[in-house]
């Protein structure tokens, strides 16, 4: 099972969202091919009415403890409440370019 798919099912399981992008940027960064280091979650759940930001990044990063141990360098965070994402136009900003260099976007290595 792919990494992405591995947090896709965990937090289906445990937010019940109403919208979730797992999406993976490792190709974006100096990692080797097939690393799934980067990701950039999406997350619409009525589990995060009455959170604050803090914790729901808090939450997240508890149910995706093995994966940010292992193989995930980085994780992007986007929690929303449904009436959240509905005033923010249903989108999240575009990622930032990777800092470290990266051939996929014209940088040295």
């Amino acid at each position: 099972m792919s990494v992405a798919d591995r947090i896709n099912d965990t937090l289906v399981e445990a937010l019940a969202p109403l919208r979730l992008d797992v999406l993976d940027e490792s190709h974006r960064h100096n990692v080797p091919p097939g690393a799934e280091s980067h990701f950039k979650v999406t997350i619409v759940s009525d589990a995060f009415e009455g959170d604050s930001l803090v914790a729901r990044h808090r939450r997240v990063n508890r149910l995706l403890a093995d994966e940010l141990q292992g193989p995930v360098h980085a994780l992007g965070l986007h929690t929303h409440t449904p009436r959240e994402w509905a005033a923010r136009g249903e989108s999240v900003p575009a990622s930032p370019p990777c800092r470290g260099g990266s051939a996929a976007e014209g940088r040295a290595s």
